[in-house]
């Protein structure tokens, strides 16, 4: 089993300082940072743009991943690149060519990944496995930030992981959704590589703290 890797979302930091916040989140020991892109109609609420995304890529080391939760990702995908993003993950509800998707998104230098809702099966990545360098299986229903984690969608991880089949060793599966430390070694168990975390290390007193308690 791969190190295990956090990422850090700003969803739930100050949005008057987010470089700052991308910054501090760095320093406290997260691996990635995590932009949700939410554009008020896929979702309901409107987040970051890429002048956001620009800013806060300047303001670390790390990778920065920009999830799209929009309704036309097609239309996005190249600002986001553009402003220094080193991976573009867009959902599979979303689009109704998801392969010509991925394909443009490594084109343009980025690492492709889909989302996958609570609700949504397993096979949506099928044809598209090859194509993939990360899959991001969400343990709430996207939108919010403070989500209480859905226990029952934690078995999609391993089922991710056998769909995937070879091409698994490969692809990293990233779970997104109410992540915390109460939940962090049963998220490893069924084969997280990543966990994504907002609201537990924003809030915390001691984000470095959390970030640990995480590993």
């Amino acid at each position: 089993m791969r190190k295990p890797e956090v990422s850090a979302s700003l969803l739930s930091c100050d949005k008057g300082r987010l470089a700052e916040e991308a910054a501090r989140l760095e320093g406290a020991g997260a691996d990635r940072i995590h932009l949700d892109v939410m554009d008020g109609v896929f979702v309901p609420e409107l987040t970051f743009g890429t002048g956001v995304a620009k800013a806060v890529k300047s303001s670390v080391s790390i990778p920065v991943e920009a999830h799209l939760m929009v309704s036309r990702p097609e239309g996005l995908i190249e600002g986001f690149v553009d402003a220094g993003c080193d991976s573009v993950t867009v959902h599979v509800e979303a689009t109704k060519h998801l392969d010509r998707l991925l394909q443009r998104i490594r084109e343009l230098g980025a690492s492709p990944g889909v989302a996958l809702n609570p609700s949504t099966p397993v096979e949506a990545v099928m044809w598209a496995a090859g194509l993939l360098d990360m899959v991001v299986v969400m343990t709430v229903n996207p939108g919010y930030g403070g989500q209480e984690h859905l226990d029952y969608v934690r078995p999609k991880i391993g089922a991710v992981r056998r769909l995937l089949g070879s091409a698994g060793e490969r692809v990293l599966i990233s779970v997104d959704g109410g992540v915390s430390a109460d939940n962090a070694a049963a998220l490893r168990a069924e084969g997280a590589d990543i966990l994504v975390a907002g609201s537990f290390i924003a809030r915390a007193a001691d984000p470095a703290s959390a970030v640990r308690s995480l590993r």
